[in-house]
């Protein structure tokens, strides 16, 4: 034998255990390291039941906004909200935090299991599902239909839409004597002829599936399993597989969507040889031109059938906006008023895309003022999938009192970021914060003070970071081609006058609603303009 080769045996053999021994030392020492990562302890409101914590209390309350507002003027910018079964989360009320918590979307914030359960249940595993690389792929595959040059030649649809609306009401006014009460909606044909490529006939009075579906979420399910179902969800994910009446819902507008989804990609398809880019005038037939297995961001059948988000998106939030905007000036004529005599530059024509989006300041100043005051998506909860510090722009009060700039999050951590609050709030919007006030975006300082919150042009109704919505040059230039039609040709009033009460309806997401009305409804009075 080689005395050499055997030395060196020798010496790895005795060097191993060590070596061995020395990384599941380290590897201890770094679990327990990892393990002893601990949650910054905060102060709270206490808890009012075990079993639903005070999320029963949040969504039973009219204005959560204001209800965050209370709790962060009592323990300060960050604080801790009880759940059901012991479970809690922390709620974040910092414009620094925020923008933290936003930049570290679907990789370091995820989409709690509620969450995703219920998008995967109504919309399967699409953009508004997916997390991580798959949202950076999907989304960089559906960027082009939702570019500037797409919705500009989308705005004309929008036009249409609008106009099918005027008609239909011209016809009220004439049998009412030039005064109609209407119920102000707006309907699927837009989205439905922009996203999809399909006309859902609704202004012409035609049932359609779709709409029959989405009313049907206006209809209260007061059940105590849907109530227990949708109070202890967020604990328990795997009640949203329970059939209830609103999960039996959510499963027939999936299956509906994704009945028409298909037509319309078999219908695309054939059509797709013979058309080119320039001609497309739907977003799901651009979809379809990024359905290529050759390419790294090509999108599978299954993720846009996914889509159908778009849905949802542009009819339920748009539709939201719209009437809030109505019934905000129908409260205040002379803004209503200030506004129509910007648009009577416009007399034998309608604005262009470019026009809408810079030419018409008001306008634009009236859109930005209702997203802020009624966002449609009230906040965004989100799950820590790793270790975190979030910092903070003031002083945070721990539980025991000491103070600290940053907030220790551990992976697993609940994390809420309260979008109402941070776009009402008065220590970010003055004291007027819950005023309709348009004015405030037309001058410099007007909104000095949400200088430092996150968000496009200060407000989180779009969220932020790599989850901001895609569609929102689609959803501001639907917002302003139907407000403007609407505000040149009429005028508004509440049936009640400037004091009707308003209050929430519950639907897929909350709507207004004229108090005593059965259902969603808002009927104004509308006049021509003369």
């Amino acid at each position: 034998m080689n005395p050499l080769k055997s030395l060196r045996f020798q010496d790895f053999s005795d060097i191993l255990p060590l070596t061995f021994a020395g990384l599941v030392l380290l590897t201890l020492i770094l679990f327990k390291s990892r393990r002893s990562v601990k949650t910054t302890k905060l102060r709270g409101p206490k808890n009012q039941s075990y079993l639903f914590g005070l999320y029963q209390f949040l969504n039973e309350t009219e204005d959560a906004g204001l209800v965050y507002e209370a709790w962060a003027r009592e323990y300060g910018p960050t604080y801790t909200v009880p759940g059901g079964f012991g479970s809690s989360r922390i709620v974040i009320c910092d414009p620094r935090a925020n923008a933290h918590f936003y930049s570290k979307e679907t990789f370091g914030y995820v989409q709690t299991k509620l969450s995703r359960t219920f998008i995967k249940n109504l919309f399967g595993r699409g953009l508004l599902w997916a997390e991580g690389d798959s949202h950076r792929r999907q989304r960089k595959a559906l960027s082009p239909a939702f570019s500037n040059a797409a919705i500009r030649k989308l705005t004309p649809v929008f036009y249409d839409a609008a106009y099918k609306m005027k008609a239909i009401w011209d016809s009220a006014l004439d049998a009412g004597s030039g005064e109609a009460l209407i119920d102000v909606q707006v309907c699927l044909d837009s989205v439905g002829i922009a996203g999809f490529g399909h006309d859902f006939h609704a202004l012409e009075g035609k049932n359609s599936p779709v709409v029959d579906v989405f009313e049907s979420f206006s209809d209260e399910d007061t059940s105590w399993l849907s109530r227990f179902v949708f109070l202890m969800g967020p604990v328990l994910p795997v009640l949203q597989n329970l059939p209830t009446a609103q999960n039996r819902t959510l499963k027939r507008l999936r299956e509906t969507m994704g009945d028409i989804a298909d037509e319309l990609l078999v219908r695309n398809r054939k059509a797709k040889e013979g058309k080119s880019v320039s001609e497309e005038k739907s977003i799901i037939g651009l979809l379809i031109k990024a359905e290529s297995s050759n390419s790294s961001l090509g999108m599978s059948q299954e993720e846009i059938l996914a889509q159908n988000v778009l849905l949802l998106a542009g009819y339920e939030t748009t539709s939201i906006s719209l009437t809030w905007a109505l019934i905000e000036l129908s409260r205040q004529p002379q803004k209503q008023e200030m506004l129509r005599e910007e648009l009577s530059q416009y007399i034998n024509e309608d604005p262009t895309f470019d026009q809408l989006s810079t030419g018409l300041p008001y306008l634009d100043a009236v859109v930005q003022e209702i997203l802020r005051l009624h966002p449609p998506v009230s906040e965004t909860t989100r799950i820590a999938a790793e270790d975190d510090i979030m910092p903070f722009s003031s002083p945070i009060s721990t539980s025991t009192g000491d103070q600290v700039s940053s907030l220790v999050i551990k992976k697993g951590t609940v994390v809420t970021s309260p979008i109402r609050y941070m776009n009402r709030a008065e220590a970010f919007w003055g004291p007027n914060a819950r005023q309709f006030e348009p004015e405030r975006w037309l001058s410099a300082d007007g909104c000095l003070q949400a200088k430092d919150n996150p968000g496009q042009r200060h407000i989180l109704t779009f969220s932020d970071g790599p989850r901001t919505c895609l569609g929102r040059s689609f959803a501001l230039t639907e917002f302003k081609a139907v407000l403007a039609v609407l505000v040149r040709n009429y005028t508004f009033e509440l049936p009640d006058g400037p004091d009707t009460k308003i209050i929430r309806h519950p639907s897929i997401l909350p709507r207004p609603k004229i108090l005593g009305e059965v259902g969603a409804r808002v009927p104004l009075k509308i006049r021509r303009v003369e």
